[in-house]
Parts: structure tokens; C-alpha cells; sequence
């Protein structure tokens, strides 16, 4: 099928299985703006007086003026960067797909760019990051991605003095509109990637579409399994790919395949940082699957390409725990209902508590005629009640994965299962049960 550059061909796109199916990806958030170790958005905080990485840099490397983004840029190495062993790490925690970052809101490029000089091959590290990337993520057969954030290069550079710098996705440039298409539809034809992200609503949408929705065409004919991710939420924009939402996700199920993206910390290193637990990860996990979403998880690498030791444990953990409970995760589609019981998630923007769970929270994933009840929390008393199911939903068995079958007890559609005095897993141990066809 080919498409047009107009929403009335676009939104015919149809979600490829291999997105619904996958689940969860890991994410490289990776660039120059990791060499402080200071956190994200460093190359345009450095310039804000006042601000905390002002102050840093300041003390850390002298004054902006005399030594400015360009030498952090030059600082930049990647001298232990190891994407083998690296995409081995997160084959092995479950991810199903990857993505790379191939440019920031800074406006260096991760790859050798004939757009732009200012990349990864001809300044800092000499390497095509996105293409070692995507040669590692190939040789173990996992779709891979790229992430762009360049519509934001437009202002986001600018002085910190004088007016607000107004919101770069409405500026109406055309010689910045026609630079984005160039650059993007460079990576679409250098990388032909499986997932495009756009960081921000479909460009530029409050002046003119045409140049998001020719490189959307673009993708879709470059690569006919390709998705496109942004993150206007509006239907009539979302669809002509699959909606983002940044660190947040929807109460219920969405109708359509849609994807939760976040990072275990900061967005890039952060010696500040506090980090999500491997169960807090998990429990996000099974919440966005069983509401019809997918997971895409930045794992923060330091300047020199490795992980720390509390990222490599996370990913161990949750590795651990795909191994047992992905049966319930991986190639499902959501039930009925996305669960049961008194506790959720707040919806709010970029707000991800973790939830205090209770025994009688519950969420559901389907595979034919299998339901998955994932228990977010063990019940004290060894039995687990599940309410959701009707008089004419038959409970012909049940597994406890990790364990094996489990006695039951169904009346008036509410199930009992017994448990063994020991959870499989620590956290969301997952119920396999068999429902008559």
C-alpha cells in the first residue's frame, strides 16, 4: 500500500502485530548532554543563570561564555560504548524492540549526517552511534526505532534573557520547516526504521502539517511495518500513527495500540538521580499492557557508553521477571477489562508514583482462550479472588507461572484460587487461567 502526504490517506494506517505483540522496548536516550552527568536538557540549562546547572557548570568547567556546549560536545567519547553486549542486556530483559536517539533537542546528530556537520562521527566520539545501534539490534532481530526531537532546535537554543521563548512546535519558519523534512527524511532513508518518534505533536501542526505528514508518508513507504509515534492525543491526529504519552498513561483501555514512554531516571545521566525499582518498572508494565499499551523504557548510560551498576541490576530484575510472567505479557491483547479492584495509577502529566497496591487488585491480559490475572499483590491469607469474570466464563484450569496448576474454585463467575506459600516472583505473580471455548 502506498500513502499520500494527507490525513485522509494516513489514517488508514493499521498498527503492525509486531508493536501490539512486543510490549516492551528499552530506549538509549543517549548524546553529549550525558558528559556532565548533570541531567536532561544540560545544553540549553548551562546558559540559564540561576539555574542548578548553571551552577555546576560554572564551578565544574568555567564560565559558559568561555567554555560553551560546543567543547561538552568535544568532551563526548564514547570510548567503552559496547552496543553488542549492551543489546545482549536488554534482549535478556525482555525488551522486544529498540530504540536510538538520533537527535536532540541540541541539534547534534547521532550519525553521520550530510544535513548537518554537527554529528557524532565528525565531532566527539568518530562513531555512527545510530548505526552500531541498529547493526546490533538487526543481528538479534528486534525492530529498531529512532527518536527525534529536532522540531525543539529552532528556539531552544536561544539566550535566556528577554521574552519567553514561545513553543517551537508553532513557529512558522518555512527554512526550519523545510530543514526538519530534509533531516528527518535523511533518517528514514539512511536507517529505514521500524518506529519513527517525534518528540511533540505531529509537526507543525498549528501552521502548517504538510512537512510532518510527507515524512510520515515517507516512513510508511520506506518501511511498510513502520509506526510512527507523536504525541497530540486528539484522534484525528493520533491516528496516522500510534499516540505517546510521556511519562503518563490512559485510565482505561484505548481502543488503539498506544505507548507509554519514560526512563528509569532522568532522561540523560544524572549523578542526582533516584531510580525507579525494578518492580515499580514491572508494575507500569503489566498496567499499560493490560490497557492495550506498550512500554518504551530509557535505561540512562554514562558518557562513555556503559551502564551503572543500579541499571544493570534493574535490568536483571526485570529480566528475572520476564522470564516467568512474560507468558501473560508478550503477544496478548487486552480483555474485557483492563482489571478490578480499589487501587489505580495517577493520571496526571508526568506523574508516576508507585501505587500502594492491595491483594485485590488485579490486572488482565488474553490470549485465545486464556486469561492472565497479574496479582499486584500477594494476599496474605494465600487466596486470590478474582470477580471479573461472568456466569458463562467456564474455569476449566489454572496455572500460577513460575509454579505450575493451582487448586480453584468458581460460583457465580467470582474465582478462588489457592496459592502455594511461596510467590514465584516478587512482584505481580501472574494466574494463567483456562476459560472454556
Amino acid at each position: 500500500m502506498s500513502f499520500d502526504a494527507t490525513f485522509d490517506s494516513l489514517t488508514t494506517f493499521e498498527c503492525p502485530d509486531w508493536f501490539r505483540d512486543a510490549k516492551l522496548g528499552i530506549w538509549s536516550h543517549w548524546g553529549p548532554q550525558s558528559v556532565p552527568r548533570y541531567g536532561d536538557w544540560y545544553a540549553r540549562h548551562m546558559y540559564r543563570e540561576g539555574s542548578d546547572q548553571y551552577r555546576y557548570h560554572l564551578r565544574t568547567y568555567g564560565h559558559p561564555s568561555r567554555f560553551g556546549y560546543e567543547d561538552v560536545v568535544r568532551l563526548w567519547k564514547a570510548e567503552r560504548f559496547d552496543p553488542e553486549e549492551l543489546m545482549d542486556r536488554f534482549a535478556a530483559a525482555g525488551a522486544r524492540y529498540f530504540v536510538a536517539q538520533a537527535v536532540h533537542h541540541d541539534n547534534f546528530f547521532n550519525y553521520d549526517s550530510a544535513v548537518n556537520p554537527w554529528n557524532s562521527v565528525k565531532v566527539g566520539p568518530g562513531k555512527d552511534i545510530v548505526g552500531l545501534w541498529k547493526a546490533a539490534a538487526d543481528r538479534r532481530g528486534l525492530p529498531f526505532g529512532l527518536t527525534e526531537h529536532h522540531g525543539a532546535s529552532f528556539t531552544w537554543m536561544k539566550a535566556t534573557e528577554g521574552p519567553e521563548v514561545p513553543d517551537p512546535w508553532y513557529t512558522d519558519d518555512p527554512a526550519w520547516h523545510r530543514h526538519w523534512l530534509e533531516a528527518v527524511t535523511e533518517m528514514i532513508d539512511r536507517y529505514q526504521p521500524d518506529l519513527l518518534y517525534s518528540d511533540g505533536p505531529l509537526p507543525f501542526g498549528e501552521v502548517d502539517y504538510t512537512p510532518g505528514l510527507r515524512a510520515v508518508a515517507r516512513l510508511y513507504n520506506t518501511n511498510p511495518r513502520a509506526v510512527y509515534q507523536q504525541k497530540d492525543r486528539r484522534p484525528e491526529v493520533s491516528a496516522v500513527g500510534v499516540m505517546d504519552i510521556e511519562r503518563s498513561q490512559t485510565p482505561g483501555i484505548n481502543p488503539a495500540p498506544w505507548q507509554t514512554d519514560t526512563s528509569v531516571g532522568d532522561w540523560f545521566y544524572n549523578v542526582r538521580d533516584v531510580y525507579k525499582t525494578a518492580g515499580h518498572v514491572i508494575e507500569m508494565l503489566v498496567d499499560i499492557v493490560a490497557k492495550n499499551g506498550n512500554l518504551l523504557l530509557n535505561v540512562p548510560q554514562l558518557p562513555d557508553g556503559t551502564i551503572d551498576v543500579e541499571c544493570s541490576q534493574l535490568l536483571d530484575d526485570l529480566g528475572a521477571w520476564t522470564r516467568i510472567c512474560g507468558e501473560g505479557i508478550y503477544g496478548t491483547r487486552p480483555f474485557r477489562v483492563f482489571g478490578e479492584g480499589p487501587s489505580t495509577v495517577v493520571i496526571k502529566g508526568f506523574t508516576e508514583d508507585r501505587v500502594s497496591w492491595t491483594s485485590s487488585d488485579f490486572r488482565f491480559t488474553r490470549r485465545d482462550d486464556t486469561l492472565y490475572a497479574f496479582m499486584l499483590a500477594w494476599p496474605d491469607d494465600r487466596r486470590a479472588v478474582v470477580r471479573s469474570l461472568t456466569g458463562h466464563e467456564t474455569v476449566t484450569g489454572v496455572r500460577l507461572l513460575g509454579h505450575g496448576p493451582v487448586p480453584f474454585e468458581q460460583a457465580h463467575g467470582v474465582l478462588v484460587v489457592r496459592l502455594p506459600d511461596t510467590a514465584p516472583v516478587d512482584v505481580a505473580n501472574c494466574l494463567a487461567i483456562d476459560l472454556a471455548g
